[in-house]
């Protein structure tokens, strides 16, 4: 056994015995039949309800209903079957005593029987259960479901996945396919392709199976526009698409692979993206739900290229590292897409106060809003959000170096959020700490990189009973004995130290 696969199998064994130790007692046996009376089924109370059963019987109970008359077949003494004359009675079935399945008694039966597997299986990650399907054959069979994989993606670095010879690489090419195929895979990720590459991935993935296929992703891949056509004309099911890193690939290569059925795109850092790049996902995607756009070239005019269609459908865009935009592009987009629940402008260092004032005034529909890495940012812009942004339910404010406890006080009058980010926030002190303990909703807090807070401050946290992870990494006030103080008052909460 690999180590990989040993640490996934101590992992797994972890998290069983923590089940196992929540059973309770039992009269007789140890851990092993704990464990397979919970995972294998528990035959105990099966065997007595049928030894009472047969109990009945034997003591003279009612006598089993007489079965069919049969004119069938009888087998005669030299082996023949042939055929009866007459109608004959069949003599009176007897109740059959079913063969209860033996439960594994010993470590090696336990890791071995497929109905124990198939539950200890759903306690592993997705790149744990990768792990485990390489230890044994039997492990692989049970593995080998679609609803093991069903939220986990399929990547092939394309680099890695070459032999001495060519032959050899059509091999091992071919069989990941084939285990992505019997896996169920419906997302799929290339890393470092070729257009050679997306050739191999027509040439082996099964036409019955494209269908299957619904999310493609290309990273730091040399592919050209032709390649990438080919590739998304074969794998008709595919309907999310991202490209990263695609340098290659041109604006023109965008008009010929878009197709309607796209509703989520997602372009980042492929240099040859701009406003032209935009106009064509105006044009040629009306169902677009959401866009992710991470181009350094685009300008305030191409968010105003967002046709009618696009207003209804787009519910979340996401503009990361936007360096060129404005307010004049926020001005665009709360008047081409007001029905947006999801809005992120990390990075795009030029919005201001009164980008965000725009934003809270315009789209009320938000749920989440991401104004990490904006160094203009104020407490100003925190007090429009709190008027006007009452149904918002995560605020990420990371490295807004200007955002002072009097903005997190504004933000703490926000009853609908349960997650906020403050991660870097370095003028972020004990008093506005305190302010957020009266968020009783509050369920996920990240205070990650704020130096000004001390161990006091952070004590005021145990009020925030529904909290479920708290972020204190690179806090010099997170001290020992504050960790041990908020594991003791929030038990329910992950600590991420």
């Amino acid at each position: 056994m690999s180590v990989g696969a040993q640490e996934a199998v101590e992992r797994a064994g972890v998290r069983l015995r923590e089940a196992a130790g929540r059973m309770g007692s039992v009269r007789r046996g140890g851990v092993i039949e704990k464990v397979a009376n919970v995972f294998c089924g528990n035959s105990n109370n099966s065997a007595n309800s049928l030894g009472s059963r047969n109990a009945k019987v034997e003591k003279g109970g009612p006598p089993e209903k007489s079965g069919r008359f049969l004119l069938g077949k009888v087998r005669s003494s030299n082996g023949l079957t042939c055929s009866s004359s007459t109608p004959h009675t069949s003599p009176r079935p007897t109740r059959r005593t079913p063969r209860l399945q033996r439960k594994p008694l010993t470590w090696d039966e336990l890791i071995k029987d497929e109905n124990f597997l198939s539950r200890l299986f759903q306690y592993l990650s997705g790149s744990e259960r990768a792990v485990a399907a390489q230890v044994c054959l039997r492990w692989r069979t049970v593995l080998y479901q679609p609803s093991y994989w069903r939220t986990t993606r399929a990547v092939l670095h394309c680099k890695e996945v070459r032999a001495d010879t060519e032959e050899q690489t059509v091999e091992m090419r071919r069989k990941f396919y084939v285990s992505v195929q019997m896996r169920g895979f419906d997302s799929l990720v290339l890393v470092c392709a070729t257009d050679s590459d997306l050739m191999d991935l027509v040439a082996n993935y099964a036409v019955n199976h494209t269908r299957a296929l619904r999310c493609v992703a290309l990273r730091c891949c040399s592919v050209s526009d032709k390649g990438l056509e080919a590739l998304l004309e074969h794998l008709g099911g595919v309907y999310q698409l991202e490209l990263q890193s695609c340098n290659e690939l041109t604006e023109a290569g965008l008009w010929a692979i878009l197709h309607p059925r796209i509703v989520s795109l997602a372009v980042a850092d492929c240099i040859n993206v701009a406003d032209e790049a935009i106009g064509a996902v105006a044009q040629l995607l009306p169902s677009l739900y959401e866009l992710s756009l991470q181009a350094y070239h685009v300008t305030d005019a191409a968010l105003a290229l967002f046709s009618p269609r696009q207003t209804a459908s787009l519910s979340i865009l996401r503009l990361h590292s936007c360096w060129e935009l404005t307010n004049q592009a926020v001005v665009n987009i709360v008047h081409a897409l007001p029905n947006l629940t999801v809005l992120s402008l990390s990075g795009c260092s030029k919005i201001t106060d009164e980008g965000v004032e725009l934003v809270a005034e315009n789209l009320r529909k938000l749920r989440a809003l991401d104004l990490s890495w904006c160094p203009r940012i104020t407490d100003a812009a925190l007090e429009y959000i709190a008027c006007d942004l009452t149904n918002l339910e995560e605020l990420t404010l990371d490295r807004c170096v200007h955002i002072t406890d009097i903005g997190v006080g504004y933000v703490s009058t926000m009853l609908s959020l349960t997650a906020l980010y403050l991660r870097w926030c370095s003028q972020v002190r004990d008093f506005g700490v305190q302010h957020l303990s009266s968020m009783r909703g509050l369920q996920v807090l990240s205070l990650a990189g704020c130096s000004q807070v001390s161990s006091s401050g952070l004590s005021s946290l145990v009020q925030l009973r529904h909290l479920q992870e708290l972020e204190l990494t690179n806090c010099p006030g997170a001290t020992p004995e504050l960790h041990q103080h908020l594991h003791q008052h929030l038990p329910n909460c992950l600590i991420i130290e």
